[in-house]
């Protein structure tokens, strides 16, 4: 363990120390973190969120502590299917089956032997599209093979105490009828939520009435029989499988708290867990399924790369963010930055990129270009296909190509993407005041003249830079902001932008120069 890793502030490292603390305190020598699944829907955003913020601190775990570890990756596909989909073929037949567990329903797509197998196929690789490393775990399995049947006795022994724990939460109604044990339908084949009219530890069943033809079952609780309440369910998990860490959504604070109480009450401890903040709209809503106000990761994708979607679900876990299509250029700027940083990093560890690269960049990781300087050349341009893009790469660094810099070639596509659907459509100019006409004018002048404001070892866009900021603190702007926001408004017609120099240096002077001066004639 080195001294880097020690003194980390790195928030993955922070729970790593909490979970190293856990097994201390057992005398347990490995660590197992658990992602959970309902597998009713497709994989989405948050799926990608969950699984490579626990696949960060799971190696956060192995550099501080060095002890072996695992990720399950598990699904709920006994859950009873509540509701047809949206987005799937063959509905008629699927309300046929409403209820029934996921995987004792046929797959609507008629690709697998059920719907629960249709998406765990398809969960399984989503989670390999992004190489994260994790065993798959189906709820199916475990309770259909026996693996859950201690358990699940265990729990048999204290249904007086989980129900106690959870009755306190339900309305008058659901607590007259509430049981951990939810018996599959021998008949029927549906999950059935029903009162449990007595519970016989000794022969591992319940006793229920059906409702509907008030007829009485006896049903053993193993071999996959019944499963459990999912709160209930989950906890029975943490005891079965000695589950060290998970992390959910702040939705689930609740659930979390009584899914602890009830492994206490079964005689073990908790994992540790990390409340994560959900995510906000482009107005501060909160993103809901229902109202289709948020951004998908295929939505993402087509704009930026993976990598800019883990720098954001890196950043404050802890903390609400805007997930929206304006977020992405500043993601994908920060993961180039933070690559750019980690080689001389005094403290790699608390670096997003490490993380996000498990502690090794690739090769020809980051690009030499920003996004937002692209995006910039793009609208000005108008680009509409990526030589357009290469052509001022080329001028900028000689011999550039796709090749030699291939993460920059994939954000040529993204920028071009970007700018076509958001930057080009919201492009607004807007005229120069007479004070800004100045300075641009003194800009344009300062250009031609070759004038550089520079100091020893700058690089040409540094050199550019210095100047535009010599010009402007030359004219009465106040406070000098005022002179960038003219820059981005006045002659690229967006609100913000890139360091004003590195976009003359790529764009070219003498195509400043007349930038300038088209704007001017323009105002």
């Amino acid at each position: 363990m080195s001294e880097n890793t020690q003194t980390s502030l790195s928030w993955p490292f922070r729970e790593a120390e909490r979970i190293a603390e856990r097994l201390k305190q057992k005398g347990k020598d490995h660590a197992l973190f658990e992602t959970g699944y309902g597998p009713s829907g497709l994989p989405h955003i948050g799926t990608f969120g969950e699984v490579a913020r626990t696949s960060w601190v799971r190696k956060a775990f192995t550099d501080l502590t060095g002890l072996p570890s695992r990720l399950l990756a598990f699904s709920d596909d006994m859950d009873g299917l509540r509701k047809v989909p949206d987005n799937v073929p063959n509905k008629d037949m699927l309300r046929q089956h409403l209820g029934k567990p996921l995987t004792r329903i046929p797959d609507p797509f008629g690709k697998f032997e059920s719907f629960g197998e249709h998406n765990n196929n398809m969960l399984q690789d989503f989670l390999r599209a992004f190489d994260f490393e994790f065993e798959f775990a189906s709820a199916s399995d475990y309770y259909a093979s026996g693996r859950f049947d201690a358990a699940l006795l265990h729990v048999l022994a204290h249904h007086d105490a989980i129900v106690n724990i959870i009755l306190p939460t339900l309305g008058s109604e659901r607590a007259a009828t509430y049981s951990p044990i939810l018996p599959i339908h021998p008949r029927t084949g549906v999950v059935m939520q029903v009162p449990i009219d007595k519970v016989d530890v000794d022969h591992g069943t319940v006793f229920w009435t059906d409702p509907e033809t008030g007829t009485k079952y006896e049903t053993s609780v193993l071999g996959g029989n019944a499963k459990l309440q999912w709160k209930a369910d989950w906890a029975m998990r943490w005891y079965a499988l000695d589950v060290d860490y998970e992390m959910s959504g702040k939705d689930l604070i609740p659930s979390v708290k009584l899914s602890s109480d009830i492994v206490r009450a079964l005689g073990k401890e908790p994992p540790v867990t990390l409340t994560y903040e959900l995510f906000l709209d482009d107005k501060g809503q909160k993103i809901s399924k229902s109202k289709g106000n948020g951004l998908s990761i295929e939505q993402w994708l087509t704009y930026a790369p993976k990598e800019s979607l883990a720098q954001f679900m890196y950043h404050a876990p802890q903390r609400a963010k805007r997930l929206f299509f304006d977020v992405i250029p500043r993601a994908t700027d920060d993961y180039i930055n933070n690559v750019a940083a980690l080689p001389t990093a005094e403290k790699p560890h608390d670096n997003p990129a490490w993380h996000i690269h498990g502690g090794k960049l690739p090769e020809h990781a980051g690009s030499p270009i920003g996004f937002g300087m692209l995006l910039n050349l793009a609208s000005v341009i108008n680009a509409d296909s990526p030589e357009m893009l290469w052509g001022f790469i080329r001028a900028y660094l000689p011999g550039a190509d796709a090749e030699s810099y291939p993460f920059l070639a994939k954000l040529v596509h993204h920028a071009i993407a970007y700018n076509r659907d958001f930057v080009a459509p919201a492009k607004q100019y807007r005229a120069p005041t007479e004070v800004e006409r100045g300075a641009l004018l003194d800009l344009a002048e300062s250009l031609k003249a070759g004038e550089q404001a520079t100091h020893k070892g700058d690089t040409p866009a540094e050199k550019l830079q210095n100047l535009v900021y010599e010009v402007g603190k030359r004219h009465p702007f106040a406070p000098l902001k005022a002179w960038f926001d003219c820059l981005y408004q006045v002659l690229l017609g967006t609100s913000e932008g890139p360091r004003f120099g590195g976009f003359i240096a790529l764009y070219g002077v003498e195509r400043t120069v007349a930038l300038i001066e088209t704007a001017l004639a323009r105002g």
